[in-house]
């Protein structure tokens, strides 16, 4: 660890994109606003998908143009297709973002389409986007295990991403989309992407559906990881992945790294009532582990004047 690491904030995407209830555009864009006041520098901030099969993201144009820009701010869009980056381009995302799927069963049930076809969708879209000029990264999903086939071999997982390296990504992601993984899938993973990719920044996706998360985000930084997305309020998962719930929480991962040395820019208190609020819009509470317990030590509270 050199005692710095990124944190792509992934709530308005990822975090609610499972939410039962609908956040109208307006919520969303302030909800990337309060993340960027935060910190945030880097934001998952929609995906460019059909609006019938994830009704959240309907809004992306909407949200996009409703976002403020600023200097230093970088914006991802999510696309799975050419028709998604051509979206993801007139609204002015920054950051173009793949996803292909390690397991046969799972990417037919997340992208319509077998990994090898989505192999090759995903090559021409980063490709496009780079072409454009966008930053490129492309998400290797259910790398640590798959709801309908269970494991995923290494080697698997490790040769897909050996498949994509002809596109150039910028920064390779390795997702642990249903929250199965443990630290030590996740030191063989980066150490083999690593050695196949020693020049593109790797990141990490975990989820903390079975308590495995911040365990693992640890894990990564040890591998030396150059970023980790993380969700605001621990909210999160995937429409298409039985029981995928909770992304590790941003305040989590801030708490842990803070009391640890190492620095992400991101201010723990304003994540906290960010938290919160957004646990208000979806009707239910924030469920990262430091918006349930609070920060330690306690802000000292403040003088009357």
């Amino acid at each position: 660890m050199d005692g710095h690491v990124e944190i792509i904030d992934v709530a308005p995407r990822d975090g609610i994109q499972n939410e039962r209830v609908l956040l109208p555009a307006a919520d969303k864009i302030e909800l990337i606003r309060r993340i960027a006041d935060a910190g945030g520098r880097r934001i998952e901030a929609t995906s460019f998908v059909n609006p019938k099969r994830v009704p959240q993201m309907a809004d992306a144009e909407a949200v996009m143009a409703g976002v403020e820009r600023r200097p230093g701010l970088s914006l991802i869009g999510l696309v799975l297709n050419e028709p998604g980056l051509a979206r993801a381009r007139a609204a002015g995302c920054d950051e173009a973002n793949v996803v292909v799927v390690a397991s046969e069963t799972f990417s037919r049930k997340n992208q319509g389409a077998g990994v090898a076809e989505v192999v090759a969708a995903a090559s021409a879209i980063l490709a496009g986007a780079r072409a454009a000029g966008m930053r490129t990264s492309v998400t290797v999903g259910a790398a640590f295990g798959c709801p309908f086939e269970g494991e995923v071999p290494a080697q698997r997982v490790l040769a897909l991403v050996e498949s994509l390296l002809p596109a150039r990504p910028d920064e390779i992601a390795l997702a642990d989309t249903i929250g199965c993984g443990v630290p030590s899938q996740v030191r063989e993973l980066l150490a083999g992407t690593r050695a196949l990719a020693p020049h593109a920044r790797l990141r990490c996706h975990f989820h903390n559906t079975r308590n495995t998360g911040i365990a693992n985000v640890l894990a990564a930084l040890e591998a030396g990881v150059d970023a980790l997305d993380a969700s605001t309020g621990g909210f999160g998962g995937c429409p298409f992945a039985p029981a995928a719930t909770g992304n590790i929480a941003t305040e989590d991962v801030v708490y842990m790294l803070e009391r640890m040395g190492v620095a992400t820019g991101i201010d723990l208190d304003a994540v906290l009532r960010t938290a919160q609020w957004l646990g208000e819009r979806l009707q239910r509470p924030a469920i990262g582990g430091v918006s349930r317990a609070g920060r330690f030590p306690a802000p000292a509270p403040q003088a009357c004047a």
